[in-house]
C-alpha cells in the first residue's frame, strides 16, 4: 500500500518532468507566461518553468518579431473553434478556462483590459412557408469587447452582411478598426477613408 501511494505521488511529477522535454519551440515570457510547442500542439509554462496550461491545438497563434505563437495578454489568451466549417475565436485565461466562449468572427489580444472583435448578430426576417424554413440575415460589426467578453461599443453601427456558410467564408473576415488611443479608434469607412470614433468605458 504504502509502495502505491508513493508511486501516486510522484506519478504528477514525473508526468510534469516529461511533458517539458523535446520542446519544439519556447516563446519569451508574456504576461507572466511564455508559450511551449510540441509538434502541432502549443501550451504554457510559467516563470518556474512548470507547465500551467497543458498542450492544445485550439490555441491561436500572434506575428510577433516575424515569428507565430499564442500569447497571453489581460489573463487573456486566444483560441479559436471550428463551428459548421466556420471558424469562431473566445478566450482562456491562465488555468486554461475557456472564460468568453468562441463566437467572434475574428478578434484580437486584449490590450488595457478590451480588444476588438467582430461580433455576429442573427436576424429573424420571416418565415418561408414553401420551404418550412426561417428566412434569417447574418451580420456583422465590428466592436469593443471587455475582458468578460461584453461587447462596449458598435464601431461600424450599419455593420456588414454576411451569407454564414463554410462555401462563401474562404478567409476571415477581417477587423479594419484600428485603436490609436484610449478612447480612440479609427473606423475605415466606403472608399477608403477613415473617421475618428471616441468611445467612453
Amino acid at each position: 500500500m504504502k509502495k502505491l501511494l508513493i508511486i501516486f505521488l510522484l506519478l504528477p511529477v514525473l508526468l510534469l518532468g516529461q511533458t517539458t522535454e523535446e520542446l519544439d519551440f519556447i516563446t519569451p515570457f508574456h504576461d507572466g507566461v511564455a508559450a511551449v510547442k510540441k509538434g502541432n500542439f502549443w501550451g504554457f509554462i510559467n516563470e518556474k518553468g512548470h507547465v500551467i496550461i497543458d498542450f492544445r491545438d485550439d490555441l491561436v497563434s500572434t506575428e510577433i518579431n516575424g515569428y507565430k505563437y499564442p500569447i497571453f495578454k489581460n489573463n487573456r489568451c486566444l483560441i479559436s473553434e471550428v463551428k459548421n466549417g466556420i471558424i469562431y475565436f473566445g478566450y482562456i485565461d491562465k488555468t486554461g478556462k475557456t472564460v468568453i466562449e468562441p463566437k467572434f468572427l475574428n478578434a484580437q489580444n486584449f490590450d488595457s483590459n478590451k480588444t476588438l472583435a467582430l461580433h455576429l448578430l442573427k436576424e429573424e426576417l420571416g418565415n418561408n412557408e414553401v420551404l418550412g424554413k426561417n428566412v434569417v440575415n447574418y451580420r456583422y460589426y465590428e466592436v469593443t469587447i471587455d475582458i468578460d467578453g461584453t461587447v462596449e461599443n458598435y464601431l461600424n453601427p450599419k455593420g456588414t452582411n454576411i451569407v454564414l456558410d463554410k462555401k462563401f467564408i474562404r478567409t476571415l473576415p477581417e477587423i479594419t478598426s484600428k485603436q490609436i488611443s484610449d478612447n480612440l479608434y479609427a473606423v475605415k469607412v466606403n472608399n477608403n477613408k477613415w473617421k475618428l470614433v471616441s468611445v467612453e468605458y
